[in-house]
């Protein structure tokens, strides 16, 4: 596609796709908020880098971000501390599950990848000792970035978590067993709780995800990372973004890409555009399957991809 070419006929055909394909996948049911969602619904948005925003379905209807907002917190804290961050947190797929506590004993206490909720954590409490309340640098940031102002945490939701956050907590404490962790777990896990709890559209995340596809540059023009940086998000978000399925979402879909038990996935491509899809029905990895499926018809009909 050339560069004057509007995706709008892209998304539409696409939608036309899914909503012929027979329903598959199920909501989050371990999140009781979340477990209300209808499967079968479906939004697409992708951003340019100047801005201009496509989108089809519910593409503006507001959803539980969740771990999609891991990207925006690994990307904070990276501009402030650089390359000592990954003393605490790998850069490794886990081939286990988001919130697995296998690996952290055999491993010292030290995450595989930022993207697993234990390197989540990891990120997320280093932000709030550099920031003094990481989950309100989040949202200020993907407010300024999405340009909607009005981006909030669901508080239900992050009740609803806190409430189930159990293995979180197992996992907070475990690490800080290890001196991996740095301010109290309950604090820790109140701020990652919120985090995980912002209700944002397709389009707001389309758009704040651009800062990635300009190799670091945010909307206002202003530098967030290096360039190396923004490559080095966009390589762990390839290889560790979608949990235990990271291998397979790079053979169908090509791009860089983070997924969320919300239905949501955010995905980049480098110098050219940033892309958000949002449906709650999930397979067993935790991955939207109409997601994962219409971003593989994206990459196919665009020819868009880093490969």
């Amino acid at each position: 596609m050339t560069s004057t070419t509007t995706f709008q006929p892209v998304l539409e055909r696409i939608a036309e796709e899914i909503e012929r394909t027979p329903g598959s996948g199920r909501p989050a049911d371990y999140i009781p908020a979340l477990a209300a969602c209808d499967p079968r619904r479906f939004g697409m948005a992708v951003a340019d880098l100047d801005g201009t925003v496509y989108g089809v379905g519910d593409w503006r209807q507001p959803f539980s971000a969740q771990s999609l907002t891991k990207v925006f917190t690994l990307a904070l804290d990276l501009s402030r501390e650089g390359d000592a961050l990954w003393e605490h947190v790998g850069r490794e797929p886990s081939g286990n599950p988001f919130n697995s506590l296998v690996q952290l004993e055999y491993e010292n206490g030290i995450p595989r990848n930022p993207f697993i909720n234990a390197g989540a954590l990891v990120v997320t409490d280093r932000l709030h000792t550099r920031t003094g309340d990481a989950s309100g640098e989040l949202l200020a940031f993907l407010r300024a970035e999405s340009g909607n102002p009005d981006l909030t945490f669901d508080q239900e939701v992050a009740a609803s978590e806190s409430a189930h956050g159990d293995r979180n907590a197992a996992l907070g404490h475990f690490m800080a067993a290890y001196g991996n962790i740095d301010n109290p777990v309950p604090t820790l896990l109140e701020q990652y709780f919120r985090q995980c709890s912002v209700a944002a559209s397709c389009a707001d995340l389309a758009l704040a995800t651009s800062f990635l596809a300009r190799h670091g540059i945010r909307a206002d023009g202003t530098r967030l990372l290096t360039r190396s940086q923004a490559k080095q998000i966009n390589a762990i978000m390839l290889t560790c973004g979608t949990y235990d399925a990271a291998g397979d979402f790079a053979y169908r879909v090509g791009l860089p890409g983070k997924s969320g038990v919300g239905g949501g996935i955010i995905a980049v491509v480098p110098g050219r555009c940033t892309l958000c899809v949002w449906s709650p029905g999930l397979d067993e990895r935790g991955n939207s399957v109409a997601g994962v499926a219409a971003l593989d018809r994206f990459t196919t009909l665009t020819g868009l991809s880093v490969f």
